[in-house]
């Protein structure tokens, strides 16, 4: 059985940094396609940050300069370091794995796709 866990959310000012941890059990994600989604409050789902198979990685045009996915296969946990925070990040990071689209149904439960339970990022102005 496939277990995302996210940790490290939390509420800073605007132009803090926080880095999310998402930690895997029964799944190994160096390999595969991982990132981290955002879900806004009242909007639906976007991914923000995203690691291909091959270890390339991808970002929103309006995180590329602030946030960094990365990797660590050892401990076979995925970060995202978000600096410059802005009060528009807030929301429900979810780290997300296997099948996953630029955009998607928050949590939606499908074959060979796998979702954290979330962590709460808050920046207030």
């Amino acid at each position: 059985e496939v277990h995302l866990v996210e940790s490290g959310g939390g509420s800073v000012q605007a132009g803090g940094s926080l880095r999310l941890a998402c930690t895997a059990s029964g799944f190994t994600f160096d390999g595969a396609d991982v990132g981290w989604v955002r879900q806004r409050p009242g909007e639906e789902c976007y991914m923000v940050s995203r690691r291909y198979e091959g270890g390339d990685t991808d970002s929103l045009m309006s995180v590329e300069d602030r946030f960094t996915i990365s990797l660590d296969s050892a401990k076979n946990t995925l970060y995202l370091q978000m600096n410059h925070l802005e009060p528009d990040d807030t929301g429900r990071y979810y780290c997300a794995a296997g099948k996953i689209l630029w955009s998607m149904p928050c949590l939606e439960p499908r074959s060979g796709r796998f979702w954290g339970q979330g962590t709460q990022v808050t920046v207030s102005s």
